[in-house]
């Protein structure tokens, strides 16, 4: 591990430009996304599996979701700036390594809190994985071709989100939950060899990691998340929620009090946050996020505890709102190249909130699948249009070697959305129902589906004000 760490000049190799070269890149990345998203989704459509076999409370179940998503939020920024400085390519190993070993863990796991732990192990490799992902394919490609690219990252990593409900449902009733976790351990071991050998190295602009700042981002954020995961079973105004509250926004403005004024080599130049670009797309994700998670959260679990379909039938039925952006992520990355990224930043959450708004407003016991279809296509074609527009506005939109710290901050913030979207609709499903029949499932996930649509709507407002094309 000292080897792998230890830090060479720092310099960026010249430019790689053989096309294969650049079809291992988006390969690879692609593959990277593919797991850490698919490990998000996958676990949704087993949770009542998981209630079953363990015994476990709501609170448990949040957590298998939540663990991984509060520890990718938390360490995200970590994981781009160790890759700007021991090597893109290293780090990415390391953090491929990493999430393969703790899925094997997850597998092995013997009750709900060896697998939130796992979960948690799995978190930290992706807060490596995922932000590199976006740094390579943006240093292997020029700003024309980059939004193609990353179109393709986004398709691959739509196929991970639409994948994981039907591969979730098929094996956790054909074979056993477990299994979800085993599937990514020979991906992850074929992986390895082919990312040490095929991808470029490259580094960022920082000779020196900002520890200062990564301790005071990760306590900060980490206060930030717990409080809302844990607030629908403590309660908002318990001392556990509001001392973590007030940690969080002690440390957050610590953070950025340093990154300001103390830090030789800031992990965050705070100057981006005034460009437009950036500032709105990352807004933009973190309220998308918020909204296809809790919504995800829900939904999965109504097609089984409220419809009464079984994990392979649930999964099948989700299948026409996570396949979308397997569909249409590519050609909107694409488009968006032409008639740049706000059209489709605010056109896909417009769409995200309608079909989800729908939804809810068909929602009741014994609706047929057939009235729930068409709001579903809407919401899957929306956020297939706001994931390559908002990953190429962030990265674009500052100097190619910030493209990691720029999408380190992407991953964070998107991550962190996801965990307030679970914890919020969670609180809000135990407000207006709950899980003693059918009927009382319908009306509390109705409830929280109409606040995910909320957050969707007010991520439309927000993307409004995101610059024209050329504009930063």
């Amino acid at each position: 591990m000292t080897d792998i760490l230890k830090a060479p000049p720092l310099r960026t190799p010249p430019a790689e430009r053989a096309p294969t070269r650049r079809v291992w890149t988006v390969a690879l990345a692609g593959l990277g996304a593919l797991l850490c998203s698919l490990d998000v989704v996958v676990v949704a459509t087993a949770l009542p599996a998981l209630r079953a076999d363990f015994g476990a409370s709501l609170s448990e179940l949040e957590w298998t979701i939540n663990a991984y998503n509060l520890v990718f939020a938390c360490l995200t920024l970590t994981g781009a700036a160790l890759g700007d400085r021991f090597g893109r390519r290293r780090m990415y190993v390391v953090g491929l390594a990493v999430f393969t070993l703790a899925s094997a863990a997850a597998a092995l796991a013997q009750g709900p809190g060896q697998l939130i732990g796992a979960r948690v192990l799995q978190g930290a490799g992706a807060a490596v994985l995922l932000p590199l992902t976006l740094t390579l394919i943006s240093e292997a490609f020029p700003a024309e071709k980059r939004g193609v690219a990353i179109g393709m990252w986004g398709g691959v990593t739509g196929l991970g989100v639409a994948a994981g409900p039907v591969l979730g449902g098929a094996v956790t009733e054909g074979l056993s939950w477990q299994w979800i976790f085993w599937l990514n351990v020979p991906i992850g071991l074929a992986m390895l060899p082919l990312a040490a050998t095929r991808l470029r190295e490259s580094y960022g602009t920082r000779p020196q990691l900002d520890l200062v700042g990564l301790a005071l981002a990760a306590v900060g954020l980490t206060g930030l998340a717990w409080a809302p995961v844990r607030a629908p079973e403590a309660g908002w105004g318990s001392a556990e929620v509001l001392t973590a509250l007030a940690v969080g926004a002690v440390f957050v403005a610590g953070f950025l009090a340093w990154e300001r004024a103390g830090a030789r080599y800031p992990m965050l130049p705070l100057s981006h946050f005034r460009r437009r670009g950036f500032s709105t797309a990352n807004a933009s994700g973190f309220l998308l996020f918020a909204s296809l998670l809790g919504a995800l959260f829900m939904i999965t679990q109504l097609f089984q505890l409220g419809l009464g379909y079984s994990p392979l039938e649930a999964g099948v039925r989700i299948l026409v709102w996570n396949a979308m952006p397997l569909l249409v992520a590519p050609i909107a990355g694409a488009l968006a190249d032409r008639f740049g990224n706000r059209p489709f930043m605010l056109g896909g959450l417009v769409l995200q909130a309608t079909g989800l708004a729908l939804l809810a407003a068909r929602l009741e016991p014994g609706v047929g699948y057939g009235s729930l279809v068409l709001p579903l296509i809407v919401a899957g074609i929306g956020i297939s249009m706001v994931f390559p527009s908002v990953a190429n506005a962030v990265t674009s939109s500052v100097p190619l070697g910030d493209a990691g710290v720029a999408a380190g901050v992407n991953n964070a913030l998107r991550e962190l959305g996801g965990v307030f979207g679970v914890a919020v609709a969670a609180a809000v499903f135990t407000t207006y129902g709950g899980y003693g029949s059918p009927g009382a499932f319908v009306d509390g996930a109705g409830a929280a589906l109409w606040v995910s649509a909320g957050a969707a709507a007010v991520g439309a407002a927000v993307a409004a004000f995101a610059p024209g094309r050329g504009r930063a």
